[in-house]
């Protein structure tokens, strides 16, 4: 297979074909399970542009393949995982150099895996046995099996599941049907039947007729989203919880739909410009690279005070629903965050509240910060599971469980502490 060199210097040209070809098909299939839009006329580009470039170097061979599969942005940070991890676990790029090349210098050392690493990996563990090039036995697999493990999925919490289980969860949410929640604005945009006249369109109208005839315009009254500001707790308690929520609130923005996102530990971070990065790995990257404070303690009252004063204004417009992801545990400023948040009630249209605590079937509102916070919410719903983030979908849109009530719950803490004295 090798190559004959030319006598002007020019790197060698590998044939197409054989285990050249299929490498490059193998990879292109991990890309492809990996989220890149790779199909079968990309394959063969790569394989005619790396026969044309030719392999001079490990940087050679990269960027040929990078110019072919790589069409957005957004597919860098996968296509470099996928190329450190797919050509590194089988050595191949060495052995085409050592064919084509004695000379070629040695590989570098790995990096440190970084966004889109968890995808790839999931990618090539799926097409272990065909990178090897031997035919897998097809297994039969009973579908009650399958379905079981689904529904189990659904309800497990999310600090009980494992690495792989994570993964299949953070793929469920973004292929949950998002909420339709539209609201009716004083705006008015032209239709062909409404319950609004457009007197300047009519009237234009019936200059074509020399006002023999009037055609009547309509308007009718624009129904839009209302936008989302998401507070969460990245505490130490709350990190695992905060981390599959922000896989949610990305796939919202992936929507369209207007998302501002603020994080709170110790301190006040707005990361709602990494969540609109397209991929979904690169942008939780740079949200946890552009938190200081994540997984340490956390400071309710005076963050929630902080975002009243610098973000209320700025975000909370045109109706917006606040969605308030935290545990309550609150142990400093309990006399300021009754009055913050009643701050932030009255800012907004509504303010749920998502507690992974009210997974517990006998939950209590006996902590002095969720007694501080329940009189000033509108909703209080689980946030522990995929089954509670479909619910709150379900909830946004009008048509689920409204949840316990927050005030009910106050009461009957207020009337057993009252009977314990």
């Amino acid at each position: 297979m090798n190559a004959p060199a030319d006598p002007s210097g020019a790197v060698p040209v590998p044939k197409p074909g054989g285990r050249f070809a299929d490498n490059i098909v193998h990879f292109a299939r991990v890309l492809r399970k990996a989220g890149l839009p790779v199909g079968p006329a990309a394959v063969i580009d790569a394989v005619g542009a790396v026969s044309a470039a030719g392999i001079g170097s490990r940087d050679d061979f990269y960027w040929t393949l990078h110019a072919v599969f790589v069409k957005k942005r957004e597919h860098r940070a996968v296509f470099h995982e996928a190329f450190e991890t797919f050509w590194r676990s089988r050595g191949l790029v060495e052995k085409m150099l050592a064919m084509l090349s004695p000379q070629a210098p040695p590989r570098a050392p790995a990096a440190k895996p970084k966004a889109g690493a968890a995808r790839v990996a999931r990618a090539l563990f799926d097409d272990r046995d065909a990178v090897k090039l031997v035919e897998r036995p097809e297994v039969e697999v009973d579908a009650r099996f399958t379905m079981s493990a689904r529904e189990i999925l659904q309800r497990k919490d999310f600090a009980q599941m494992t690495a792989e289980e994570l993964a299949r969860a953070r793929e469920e949410i973004r292929r949950l049907a998002m909420p339709h929640d539209l609201v009716r604005t004083r705006r008015a945009a032209a239709a062909r039947r409404g319950e609004l006249v457009d007197l300047r369109r009519t009237m234009r109208g019936s200059l074509r007729t020399g006002g023999a005839i009037i055609p009547l315009a309509f308007r009718q009254r624009v129904e839009v989203a209302p936008p989302l500001v998401a507070l969460i707790d990245i505490s130490g308690s709350m990190s695992q919880y905060s981390r599959l929520f922000l896989h949610f609130l990305h796939a919202l923005t992936e929507k369209r739909r207007r998302v501002s996102t603020f994080v709170f530990g110790t301190r006040l971070s707005n990361v709602t410009r990494q969540l609109r990065m397209r991929d979904p790995d690169e942008a939780l990257d740079a949200c946890s690279a552009a938190v200081l404070d994540w997984s340490g303690g956390t400071r309710i009252a005076a963050n929630i005070g902080s975002f009243n004063r610098l973000w209320s204004r700025r975000v909370l417009g045109q109706g917006a629903v606040v969605l308030l992801i935290t545990d309550g545990l609150e142990r400093e400023g309990l006399d300021d965050l009754g009055h913050e948040m009643d701050r932030l009630h009255r800012s907004c249209r509504r303010l749920i509240w998502l507690n992974p605590l009210l997974r517990f079937d006998g939950f209590e509102a006996k902590a002095a910060g969720i007694r501080a916070m329940l009189p000033h919410v509108d909703a209080f719903r689980p946030i522990h599971s995929l089954a509670a983030v479909g619910d709150l979908v379900a909830a946004l849109d009008g048509r689920g469980d409204p949840g316990p009530d927050p005030k009910a719950l106050l009461r009957q803490a207020s009337r057993e502490a009252g009977s314990t004295r």
